[in-house]
């Protein structure tokens, strides 16, 4: 049986975090769908090709991994690729009240879904595309937060 997870986010843009997380799922799974959602309510800051493209960058070395984008429900996204499995990472206690919450919904509509949680590394924990938008926003250096294959988009 081939184990397909999906690592949904926004990924606005990915960050050193996100990137420990999917190298540390690599063992647990066959495959690793990154799925950048492309919400119309959301305002993204940066455009969905440019994510895309760093995060395709920042895993061109992961043959299990792979990239796509998806709309609508994560559930019907994993239904669509055959997965069983979603894929979230810990910083905080907030973090887990939020996705447990989210993870018990998609269990409603989805009963085979399993949702796995990873705990980030405490050097991760403060790191956010949130805050990492808002420091790049204001013309701050966000090179400590980002994975260094794509720090030449950010100088």
């Amino acid at each position: 049986m081939n184990k397909v997870v999906i690592f949904p986010g926004s990924f606005d843009p990915i960050t050193k975090g996100h990137e420990n997380i999917i190298k540390r799922a690599i063992p647990l799974f066959d495959s690793i769908v990154v799925a950048v959602g492309e919400n119309s309510e959301k305002k993204s800051y940066f455009k969905l090709k440019d994510r895309i493209q760093w995060i395709e960058e920042v895993l061109s070395d992961l043959p299990t991994v792979t990239v796509e984008t998806y709309s609508g429900l994560t559930v019907d996204f994993c239904k669509q690729m055959k997965a069983k499995y979603l894929l979230r990472g810990l910083r905080t206690s907030a973090d887990f009240e939020f996705e447990r919450s989210i993870g018990q919904i998609n269990k409603r509509l989805y009963p085979d879904i399993e949702t796995v949680f990873m705990l980030a590394f405490p050097e991760f924990t403060p790191i956010t595309s949130s805050i990492v938008r808002d420091v790049h926003r204001h013309k701050g250096n966000i090179l400590d937060f980002i994975p260094t294959s794509i720090h030449s988009y950010f100088k």
